[in-house]
């Protein structure tokens, strides 16, 4: 189903960290939201054509909300302006898009939700629905700012990296698994390529059923540009070559799928 170009009103704004904004909005897209998923984001700039694809943080199907935490990529960007908009002003999106984390693979495991980044956000809504024997949240950081801390407190146990080791395991969400020697039995995660890459590998070796969240450019949000592509095993239907689009076929993938 083709998805409608939706005016939405932010419900609030707030900065959790330096460069880094939480913002809801109420929307009908929270109705079928799904972890893992993402809305595409309009500015008021007509110069700037191209929607920006943000990932749900939060969904309050109640109250039709959903919340997004997202990183300014810098002066005069889409997400800058997103970041000066305040509580009744009004935006365009289109959502959700893509497919989520499939929450059935975890019930009566144990469950690594490993979150890097600005890919820490969408692990959240995740860790709330998510039901599994035993719930082991890892995310990494650049230093002491670690936004969402306590929001990841309250659904299961929770280890931290830094990369300057001023909070929890100095590295990255790998080093925590070899530091406190954690297992499981499926894994999700998110984050920059270099960090899902290790996952990978990682999963691989152990052979645990890894589902990835990939982060990439992208244009349309819909599938329809091929501008978001990623390596696969398989040919893709749509294309008959070995790629898949990360906004439409993902941007969840089982790990042996794709090729990083």
């Amino acid at each position: 189903m083709t998805k409608k170009k939706e005016q939405v009103q932010v419900i609030s704004q707030a900065s959790l960290a330096d460069g880094i904004f939480s913002m809801w909005i109420r929307t009908e897209a929270a109705k079928s939201a799904r972890p893992g998923q993402f809305i595409s984001m309009y500015t008021s700039d007509g110069t700037k054509l191209l929607p920006r694809p943000i990932s749900i943080c939060e969904i309050d199907k109640e109250k039709s909300a959903l919340r997004v935490v997202y990183r300014v990529t810098g002066e005069h960007t889409g997400t800058e302006q997103f970041s000066r908009m305040q509580a009744g002003e009004q935006l365009s999106i289109i959502g959700p898009l893509g497919n989520g984390f499939p929450l059935e693979r975890a019930k009566g495991k144990r469950v690594f939700l490993m979150g890097g980044g600005i890919g820490v956000p969408p692990i959240l809504e995740l860790a709330k629905q998510l039901s599994c024997e035993k719930k082991q949240i890892i995310v990494g950081y650049r230093d002491r700012q670690t936004f969402l801390k306590e929001e990841f407190e309250a659904c299961g146990e929770v280890y931290i990296s830094t990369e300057d080791g001023s909070v929890g395991t100095r590295g990255n969400v790998m080093n925590v698994v070899e530091e406190k020697a954690l297992e499981a039995d499926v894994i999700y995660a998110c984050g920059p390529t270099p960090m899902l890459r290790a996952i990978k590998n990682y999963a691989e070796e152990k052979g645990i059923e890894c589902y990835i969240s990939l982060e990439e450019r992208m244009a349309c949000g819909i599938g329809a540009c091929l501008g978001c592509v990623c390596r696969t095993k398989e040919k893709d239907a749509h294309s008959n070559v070995n790629n898949k689009r990360v906004c439409k076929d993902g941007p969840v993938f089982l790990s042996t799928e794709v090729e990083l």
